[in-house]
């Protein structure tokens, strides 16, 4: 398609002005004196002998034919003329992606040191931190799947809870890729996304995972495999031992690279291992300018806009009607703009080109959140920028001034943030209340009241522990109080055995001067152990997100009836 072909209006609706251009020279001629405003002061008689009539001709004969053309000039401007298709600059914010983790006791061979898990989660959040567009998403699995987070931008949220993934934490042992594929796939679904990709991370794979991977190829979602481990394998470290099998051999894990290559290519997507070069390189999809990449962006053709551009042709016309001094005036006020004292001389141009909100989007796209927070006007963008910044309780004042589900969920989010759970359990049920099928609400309410039942138990421990401090303290001093009154009975006779032995040998005064030593070794080492327990007391309540994670996961298994231990547990 040629450009003329493509030249089109953006706004035609200003198009309906143009019959104003045959007008207003009509109109300039009608309403114009001949001899201008001369005729106001001179007699009739006199005006012919002045000059005047050759200079007000000249100036009405080309007066409304500037002004309509300058006229014209302005509504087609304002109308948007545009002939050049805009680049899709905003793909990558729909780009969709979940990990599926292997979470089966084979990840915890030690072939990759320290174990193959270790080593993904370390890889896994490499990845993440270098992800800067798009939703990801969590999944882990083992005799089962379990959903760890669903789709979000955030990706901190998901480096968090990378440490808590263990084998522990799946109450079904086994290694069921393919019921952690297929919820995948339906968190993507759920989200309104036609296509995304899935990332395996594990260390083998079976017929029916590749089947899988095949079919949600087919509905426009590929799977890429990293492999964790190696073709020698290792044992699985269970307890003091290692896990054996039914006859009683140890069962050495071996990485099943056929068959993760196999999966990879049914589902569409790329190989990997870890600790190779290409795993090292990048793991997305895009990352290669693949077509998956490139999907249609959900606002549409977007033209440039070549508007702004048209303004500039008034330049020559208000030169043609130029006069004296005039536009001497012109360059005295872009200098007074360019000379604007203070930082906002950026902002006066930006200031022209875009609004506030547009400079504060701009701002989050360059990772620069305390300028987009200081820009931005918008309640939900502004609560964002505040929210990354790390904010929160400007960004729980921001949300608060939008009324949107999505607003009462952030404003959740930023007051569990702040330790204020019950007001972030009160903002959900908001959020749930404008959208009940709110899935995200629903989880992180859940993770929120636990958060609150751990700290009001940790409180009544605390309580609890300084009323049984504050009586054993009384009981010690009871019975400080009785050894003191026995050891004045008994000192009367160790000092008449004392002095009786002193007439009778001489002291050894190093002994005593060891034994004293030694004495106040002990104390010593007594009170740093003291001190040591009490702060190990004050801490023995770890931060532990792999404890919610069980729970939940627990729940999730009882409610759903999820199947039992396979056969090989690894």
């Amino acid at each position: 398609m040629s450009e003329f072909e493509a030249l089109h209006f953006i706004r035609p609706l200003w198009l309906f002005l143009l019959p104003l251009v045959l007008i207003l020279p009509w109109a300039w001629k009608r309403t114009r004196r001949p001899a201008g405003d001369w005729s106001r002061v001179c007699d009739p008689h006199l005006l012919r002998w002045l000059s005047v009539r050759q200079v007000a001709d000249q100036g009405a004969s080309r007066g409304p034919w500037l002004g309509a053309l300058a006229l014209l000039t302005v509504i087609l401007s304002l109308a948007g003329p545009s002939w050049q298709k805009l680049p899709d600059t905003s793909f990558s914010a729909r780009d969709a992606r979940v990990v599926v983790v292997d979470l089966s006791r084979s990840m915890l061979a030690e072939d990759l040191r320290p174990n193959r898990l270790t080593r993904a989660r370390f890889r896994l959040a490499d990845l993440l931190a270098s992800t800067e567009e798009g939703q990801v998403g969590l999944v882990s699995y083992a005799g089962d799947a379990y959903i760890v987070s669903p789709l979000t931008s955030d990706m901190n949220t998901i480096s968090n809870l990378l440490p808590a993934l263990r084998p522990d934490i799946i109450p079904v042992a086994g290694s069921r890729a393919d019921l952690a594929m297929d919820m995948a796939a339906s968190l993507l679904e759920r989200s309104g996304l036609s296509r995304g990709e899935i990332l395996l991370v594990t260390d083998s794979a079976t017929s029916r995972d590749a089947a899988k991977a095949r079919e949600l190829s087919d509905r426009g979602i590929l799977t890429s495999v990293l492999a964790a481990g190696t073709p020698e394998g290792a044992p699985i470290p269970s307890g003091g031992g290692f896990v054996s099998d039914r006859s009683g051999n140890v069962v050495i894990a071996r990485l099943d690279r056929a068959a993760l290559q196999s999966l990879a290519s049914a589902g569409g997507g790329r190989y990997n291992e870890l600790g190779s070069a290409q795993a090292d390189a990048g793991l997305w999809l895009e990352q290669e300018g693949s077509e998956f990449a490139r999907r249609d962006d959900a606002l549409g053709e977007r033209w440039k806009d070549m508007g702004p551009w048209l303004v500039l042709l008034l330049l020559p016309l208000a030169m043609a009607g130029f006069r004296k001094g005039l536009f001497f005036c012109l360059p005295l006020v872009f200098a007074g703009g360019i000379l604007h004292p203070g930082a906002a001389q950026a902002d006066w141009w930006d200031d022209i080109w875009s609004r506030k909100d547009q400079q504060a989007y701009q701002a989050l796209v360059e990772q620069d959140a305390e300028k987009a927070a200081a820009l931005a006007r918008d309640p939900a963008l502004s609560g964002e920028a505040w929210y990354r910044s790390g904010e929160y309780s400007n960004a729980t004042d921001a949300w608060g001034r939008a009324e949107s589900a999505d607003a009462d969920y952030n404003r959740g989010n930023a007051l569990a943030h702040q330790g204020q759970y019950d007001a972030a359990i009160a903002a959900y049920d908001q959020a749930l209340a404008r959208e009940p099928g709110m899935e995200d609400a629903v989880i992180n309410r859940a993770l929120v009241e636990q958060m609150k039942q751990q700290q009001e138990q940790q409180q009544e421990n605390e309580q609890g522990d300084s009323q049984e401090g504050e009586s054993s303290s009384e009981d010690q001093q009871g019975e400080s109080q009785e050894g003191e009154s026995q050891d004045g009975e008994q000192e009367g006779e160790q000092e008449g055995e004392q002095e009786g032995e002193q007439e009778g040998q001489p002291q050894d005064s190093e002994a005593t001067e060891q034994q004293g030593e030694q004495q106040s070794e002990l104390s010593e080492a007594w009170s740093e152990e003291d001190a040591q327990a009490m702060e190990q007391w004050l801490r023995r309540i770890p931060d532990d997100p792999g404890g919610l994670l069980r729970r939940k996961f627990r729940n999730q298994h009882q409610r759903r009836g999820a199947p039992d231990d396979e056969t090989e547990s690894w």
